[in-house]
């Protein structure tokens, strides 16, 4: 019996413009590398990585971090300050008279 692969039409890669970091030279980050970068764990990384809620690169199994990816997940999280909310008051219980 022969087998034939099937090919699934794919869409055609788009390259990315990834530049090198400036300050390092390096084009990808680990995820190691890329939580010190921006001092959060690296299983933080991975789990939003794989969900696809952070901005990443997938080479074939291995997961890396561009210097862009980076400023866009440190721009990402980035929220305005606000006013804080105004204290409440605790009251004593009210006595009742028996």
């Amino acid at each position: 019996m022969s087998y034939q692969r099937r090919t699934v039409p794919t869409e055609p890669i788009v390259p990315r413009r990834v530049t090198a970091d400036p300050n390092t030279g390096q084009l990808l980050y680990t995820p190691a590398e890329a939580a010190v970068i921006l001092r959060v764990t690296h299983s933080w990384l991975r789990k939003r990585a794989a969900k696809r809620l952070i901005p990443c690169t997938f080479l074939g199994r291995l997961l890396r971090f561009s210097p862009a990816d980076l400023a866009a997940i440190a721009e990402h999280g980035h929220r305005p300050a606000q006013p804080a909310a105004p204290r409440r008051r605790r009251t004593p219980p009210r006595r009742t008279s028996t």
